[in-house]
């Protein structure tokens, strides 16, 4: 049997937070986000006509995650400009003690190309699972251990 080489992951695109064409010019319109699990495999959500700072899209995008992908970089645009980015690990997602299927709410810090502060974006992450039943962590056995004497 053969091993996959990705896992399909949903992101949903909630909501952005304080974001600026420069230092003091707030966005008045038409933002949208790309997400890129690598440099060929990338989603866009709609543009939201007129959030202006505080855009809202709550859209869900389906895309497959390389095995061997270490971040997701989420960019959000202004028309053609980029206003930031933000690397997400994912490990703050997948792996270690979370079971697959389990969705995850992240806020992260965007950054403008000067690598200033430029806003927040708010998403959710979950790593769809196989259905096999397998979990990589599970809290329904209690810890198992020694007792020390006295």
């Amino acid at each position: 049997m053969e091993k996959p080489s990705s896992k399909e992951i949903e992101v949903t695109v909630i909501s952005g937070e304080g974001l600026l064409l420069s230092r003091r010019r707030p966005v008045k319109k038409n933002v949208f986000v790309t997400v890129r699990t690598d440099p060929f495999n990338s989603r866009s959500t709609g543009v939201d006509p007129d959030g202006g700072s505080y855009p809202a899209w709550n859209e869900k995008l389906v895309m497959e995650l390389p095995l061997h992908a270490r971040f997701i970089t989420v960019e959000a645009h202004s028309g053609t400009r980029v206003i930031g980015v933000a690397n997400i690990p994912v490990s703050d997602f997948s792996g270690g003690y979370l079971p697959d299927n389990y969705l995850s709410f992240l806020s992260y810090r965007l950054r403008d190309s000067n690598g200033e502060k430029n806003g927040i974006i708010n998403l959710s992450v979950k790593v769809k699972g196989s259905g096999s039943g397998r979990m990589r962590a599970s809290c329904s056995r209690p810890w198992m251990g020694f007792r020390g004497g006295c």
